[in-house]
């Protein structure tokens, strides 16, 4: 079973910075793709961004520019740095990966805040 534990997230003021990160228990060289998701109160969880094994990325419109997806495998770890936050990105943001016939896995989140 994998494991996902993402970290980095806290209190940061409209306009600021943070990079989020998402430590697999395992290998992800393998992983086709690993995405982030957030959830805001009283709102369904919504796609943010993807990485693939590969390279390739890809964003929902409401960060594109602002964020970026990358990952560092050998340390099994994928990151999601913010910038220029609005309050409307205050969420739980989730590490997500489907590895298929092994299952789905969810992180246990991490809470990003952004002060108006």
């Amino acid at each position: 079973q994998v494991q996902l534990v993402e970290s980095g997230g806290g209190l940061v003021q409209a306009g600021g910075s943070l990079r989020l990160s998402c430590a697999a228990s395992e290998s992800i060289d393998s992983v086709n793709v690993m995405y982030w998701y957030r959830q805001a109160p009283g709102k369904q969880r919504e796609f943010v961004a993807f990485i693939t094994s590969a390279g390739g990325t890809g964003y929902a419109n409401s960060v594109k520019g602002r964020f970026t997806i990358s990952s560092d495998n050998a340390k099994n770890t994928v990151y999601l740095q913010m910038n220029s936050l609005k309050f409307e990105d205050t969420a739980v943001y989730y590490c997500h990966t489907d590895l298929g016939a092994r299952g789905k896995y969810w992180g246990q989140g991490t809470q990003v805040t952004v002060s108006s």
